[in-house]
């Protein structure tokens, strides 16, 4: 997990290679930490369905979204970019 500026907030010990992201959050109980302290977290599309104070990008092909859910997956990744830059 990074901060809005970049800085490593946290690392998870190693799970084996075949452990999807969202399982290894769910398995370190990150998922319920942030909804519990109700901190904000912009995440990737293998997070859809992550629930509590996730935020992911819509779901689907560029060319079958709507004006409005492609500006907001532009938003989302300009600040999703700022986190991946730790990672």
């Amino acid at each position: 997990l990074a901060d809005p500026f970049g800085r490593l907030l946290w690392a998870s010990p190693a799970l084996p290679g075949a452990v999807h992201d969202i399982r290894a959050a769910r398995e370190h109980a990150i998922l319920d930490a942030l909804a519990d302290a109700a901190i904000p977290c912009w995440a990737d599309k293998a997070y859809q369905g992550a629930g509590g104070t996730v935020r992911t990008p819509y779901w689907g092909r560029r060319e079958t979204l709507s004006t409005g859910q492609k500006a907001v997956n532009r938003s989302h990744a300009k600040i999703r970019a700022l986190g991946e830059q730790a990672v």
